[in-house]
């Protein structure tokens, strides 16, 4: 244990996270994502039992956004909903960034498909429990000055 660290943030999580160069992604997928098809050998760590919310909140402890990204958080859109549709989970994670200074208009709505081609370019895939469809957002990783 170390102090002033989420208690979620395990060894594996923060070896990678503090692995990834400025630019690169980190995805925060849900317990029914192809984590494993998509991600294609990449890393992969799992956090069950725990929402979106709640992982993205220990990946942002110490993750910083990247600025000179246009939106540098996305999230899959939901199937055949009108544009600016949230589901509760990924309204949860908008407020959350909207609470670390990155405005709502900053946050990618990301088709479904794209958002799985979006995913081949993610360095690390965290897998959380999240049990509500369409629970997945992806950070890009910032500068640390």
């Amino acid at each position: 244990m170390l102090k002033g660290l989420d208690s979620l943030l395990t060894p594996e999580l923060l070896m990678h996270l503090s692995a990834m160069g400025h630019g690169e992604w980190v995805a925060v997928v849900d317990a029914n994502f192809t984590a494993d098809f998509l991600g294609k050998g990449k890393a992969l760590v799992r956090l069950p039992g725990h929402s979106l919310e709640r992982v993205s909140k220990a990946v942002l402890s110490v993750f910083p956004l990247a600025e000179d990204v246009a939106c540098p958080a996305a999230y899959m859109q939901v199937c055949h909903s009108p544009e600016g549709h949230q589901t509760a989970a990924q309204a949860s994670v908008v407020a959350l960034l909207s609470h670390e200074g990155l405005p709502a208009s900053r946050v990618e709505a990301v088709e479904r498909f794209a958002f799985y081609e979006k995913i081949k370019g993610a360095s690390v895939i965290v897998q959380s429990g999240e049990a509500t469809a369409y629970g997945n957002a992806m950070f890009c990783k910032g500068v640390i000055l």
